[in-house]
């Protein structure tokens, strides 16, 4: 089996290239891989289209993503930040240098998991007859209403996780989790950032993620 430890941040985002589409894991400030989003803008890479819950709360790796003027474009549940000041993402925003596409937090996690499953898209009723739908293809079923949304995939997927091993296994700590998991499986490579790297291959019963579906790990104590 391979393995799949790597030394540094610069090693486990090699391959990374102007407008990428980049995953981002967490919620809020659990779970979001800030050691890998410093290294992204180390990188220079630009025109990104970042894929994660939120556009960035103040001070975390996604809002100084932001603020370097790397991303282009958003896919997000959440767009506005908490308090009066605002976040790098709404100054870049009313300024017009950054695109956003708002998708219900459901909806967000099960386009990853169809991209990651090879599906091209399912239908849902969320957001049916609001401003989210339009130039949506709508049917209906069981006289229900339902809007197509398509699948989300990328080049990268960065993730945080507990523990992992040499091999790429991975365990999340509570709501770490979040959408790291499904992440995994809808990326070209994932890179994870775990507090604990096992030298050993962890307890097969209680991984959370295979390491089928992670390709790059690095250790970096600390962290959420």
């Amino acid at each position: 089996m391979f393995d799949k430890r790597v030394e540094t941040a610069a090693e486990a985002l090699a391959g990374v290239k102007d407008g990428d589409a980049i995953m981002l894991s967490g919620f809020q400030r659990i779970g979001v891989p800030d050691h890998l989003i410093m290294a992204l803008i180390e990188t220079g890479v630009k025109g990104l289209t970042v894929i994660a819950n939120s556009t960035g709360a103040h001070g975390s790796g996604i809002a100084k993503l932001v603020a370097a003027g790397r991303v282009e474009r958003i896919v997000a549940s959440s767009a506005r930040g908490q308090g009066a000041e605002m976040t790098p993402f709404e100054m870049a925003w009313f300024a017009g240098k950054i695109g956003l596409e708002l998708v219900p937090q459901g909806s967000f996690a099960e386009r990853i998991r169809a991209g990651g499953a090879g599906h091209a898209g399912f239908y849902t009723p969320v957001a049916v007859g609001t401003d989210l739908a339009a130039g949506k293809e709508e049917r209906r079923f069981g006289g229900r209403d339902y809007i197509l949304e398509t699948a989300l995939t990328a080049d990268f997927a960065m993730l945080r996780a507990e523990r992992g091993d040499r091999y790429g296994n991975l365990v999340f700590r509570g709501s770490q989790a979040n959408f790291g998991p499904v992440m995994a499986t809808a990326a070209k490579i994932t890179a994870v950032e775990v507090n604990h790297l096992e030298e050993d291959a962890l307890d097969p019963h209680g991984i959370h993620t295979p390491g089928i579906f992670v390709d790059r790990v690095l250790h970096v104590p600390g962290g959420a």
